[in-house]
């Protein structure tokens, strides 16, 4: 390459220039942190040292010294929401939003950011409405996933499967709960009076389609239990005694670990059946593979019924020495005092024993969440505490220590 003669003029040129951009950034630096007042550091500070209580007091003071600058009134906002101040965080994004000088994305931020203000005071209608006016923003996503959650606390399952085809119509995600949402449908509709069976049928057809989206995960047991224990209902309502039995053992073969919830209806529809030797035999083959306290309750119980006080204990001990357990103990010594014939001292003996036995068991007698730990002595698809799907085991406290 040959030498250009006016390299030499215009290489210190371009030196020059970039010595001078780089001068007028750093004092326009220096002159922007000069004018910034002392406090926003001072706040800063605070939340690096884990203090938001200070934090959000200095932020205030520069808050109130220039009312422009947004993106101190969005940090002011979250952490007012994170400490609980929800009536505080609402008036910062209000403020916002009065504003008419607001760009366009940042209204749009402040309403979604009032949207969980709003959610998270409780108060849905409003939440509701601050969510949908951000529907066609960048916030869609989330703000479907909070309509959703909204539409679950009040029940609004029609309302709940619409907002969940919009959110997959925007991410390829699978949503769990969707079959439950259905389910739920149609024991609205078996609640009905006279029941809506061609709805609740209808329900469950579309709850068997949502769980099938789940199959190869692991997640579609519990909804699948659920189903068919719902189209044994269904069956029971139309009185085919046959068709509700059916339903309910396939539980033991598609879903075993929720036999337990089935049992006791199982075990019915056989007595209703002339068949409940049969129906016992099933139930101990399967408490066999799926020991559960519920189970073993039952079994024991059929089998003093059915063949005698002998074997029932032979079946206890035998149970008992595989997996000890206070809880079966408890309602052994129940079923025995409730038999009768039982010898007066003896039942005194055992009256005793079982109470002191009690005392100890009512604590381990409930189903637990596993992400809030919220207990409860009733079996519950979705956790009344914190509201999440399928976070319960079929399992007494007990049993899963």
């Amino acid at each position: 390459m040959d030498f250009e003669p006016w390299w030499l003029i215009i290489v210190p040129v371009l030196f020059a220039l970039g010595w001078i951009a780089a001068r007028v950034d750093i004092r326009q630096m220096l002159s922007e942190t000069r004018t910034l007042p002392k406090s926003y550091f001072k706040g800063l500070n605070f939340l690096l040292n884990e203090e938001p209580d200070r934090a959000i007091d200095a932020f205030i003071e520069v808050a109130k010294l220039d009312p422009e600058t947004t993106e101190l009134h969005f940090a002011l906002g979250s952490l007012f929401r994170r400490r609980g101040e929800m009536e505080r965080a609402i008036r910062v994004h209000h403020s916002l939003l009065a504003r008419a000088d607001l760009p366009e994305a940042d209204r749009e931020m402040a309403q979604h950011e009032l949207g969980h203000d709003y959610l998270k005071a409780g108060m849905l209608d409003r939440a509701e409405a601050a969510f949908t006016s951000v529907l066609e923003t960048r916030f869609a996503v989330d703000a479907i996933r909070s309509l959703i959650r909204i539409y679950e606390v009040g029940h609004e399952w029609e309302r709940a499967i619409e907002a969940v085809k919009k959110l997959q119509a925007l991410v390829d995600e699978p949503v769990p709960q969707l079959a439950h949402y259905h389910c739920e449908r149609a024991e609205m509709a078996l609640m009905d009076n006279p029941p809506d069976l061609a709805a609740a049928s209808s329900a469950l057809d579309a709850a068997d389609h949502a769980a099938d989206i789940l199959r190869g995960e692991g997640r579609e047991h519990a909804s699948k239990a659920r189903i068919a224990m719902l189209r044994a209902r269904l069956l029971a309502v139309s009185g085919n005694v046959e068709g509700q039995r059916g339903w309910l053992a396939s539980v033991l073969t598609s879903a075993p670990e929720y036999g337990s919830l089935i049992a006791a209806e199982l075990l019915d529809c056989y007595r209703q059946l002339g068949q409940a030797q049969e129906g016992l035999a099933l139930l101990q083959s399967h408490y066999q593979q799926y020991p559960s306290l519920d189970t073993f309750n039952l079994v024991f119980r059929e089998l003093r019924a059915q063949q005698g006080h002998n074997v029932a204990w032979a079946f206890a001990r035998d149970a008992l020495r595989k997996q000890p357990s206070l809880l079966a103990l408890d309602r052994v010594l129940e079923t025995e005092l409730d038999a009768p014939g039982l010898q007066s001292a003896t039942g005194a003996d055992l009256g005793l024993l079982r109470s002191i036995i009690h005392k100890h068991t009512q604590r381990l007698d409930r189903y637990t969440c596993r992400v809030c730990g919220f207990e409860a002595r009733h079996y519950y698809w979705q956790c009344p505490g914190c509201n999440s799907w399928e976070t319960y085991q079929p399992r007494r406290v007990e049993e899963l220590q």
